[in-house]
């Protein structure tokens, strides 16, 4: 078998691998800009129930949150499908390293500009959204960018929960083929294939959004 069938082959799969990628940004974005800005305005007992919900989150292995989602909700009589499983475990798991970027964004931040929208007589919400989260937004977006590669990659996961992406294809030839070194440098080269145009992407958008020489070494 050529390596361009080869190669042709596993994209077959990419449908899979695009579609959980774009749905775990559906989820991975709301989640960090939510859990982000309470925890950076919550104290006492909110912060830190909305700190362990993060913590879960980063701290459980996404492969683990994809078992317990796919094969123990049916026997509590909640059926979710594959697609959705992968798209929520990979997403929540993203946007919980992502509430850290913003809050550590909003952190960064002069607080003297929240003194000047008070006196400008705007209330605490105007001035989160109208002052703070657009200056936050340039510190935020290079880490955005390397997690939405991150959520990339760990679509080769939702193979275990039988959904046939690039990396189960892969799988499929390699029992037909048995030619692992020839199908799995061509999965590799695949990913780089989809992977190195969002780098691309980001570091032109990091340009346009990063103010010069800031970058986001304050995160």
């Amino acid at each position: 078998m050529s390596f361009t069938a080869i190669l042709s082959g596993i994209f077959e799969g990419f449908g899979v691998t695009a579609t959980v990628t774009l749905l775990g940004m559906l989820y991975a974005v709301p989640f960090a800009l939510a859990f982000g800005i309470l925890q950076y305005f919550t104290r006492g007992w909110r912060n830190m129930l909305v700190t362990a919900i993060i913590e879960i989150w980063r701290s459980t292995p996404i492969l683990v949150l994809m078992f317990v989602f796919y094969y123990t909700l049916p026997g509590l009589g909640i059926t979710l499908s594959g697609i959705t499983v992968g798209a929520m475990t990979l997403g929540l798991h993203i946007g919980a390293y992502g509430s850290q970027s913003v809050r550590a964004a909003l952190q960064a931040l002069d607080r003297g500009q929240v003194e000047a929208g008070f006196a400008l007589g705007l209330k605490r919400r105007q001035i989160l959204w109208s002052i703070e989260l657009p200056q936050a937004f340039g510190a935020m977006t290079p880490t955005f960018v390397n997690q939405f590669i991150q959520l990339v990659k760990g679509t080769a996961l939702v193979s275990l929960i039988t959904l046939s992406d690039m990396t189960h294809r892969a799988m499929e030839i390699n029992q037909l083929t048995f030619d692992p070194a020839g199908i799995y440098s061509a999965l590799l080269i695949a990913y780089v294939m989809i992977c190195y145009p969002a780098t691309i992407f980001g570091r032109w958008l990091e340009k346009r959004t990063v103010p010069q020489g800031r970058g986001n070494r304050e995160l």
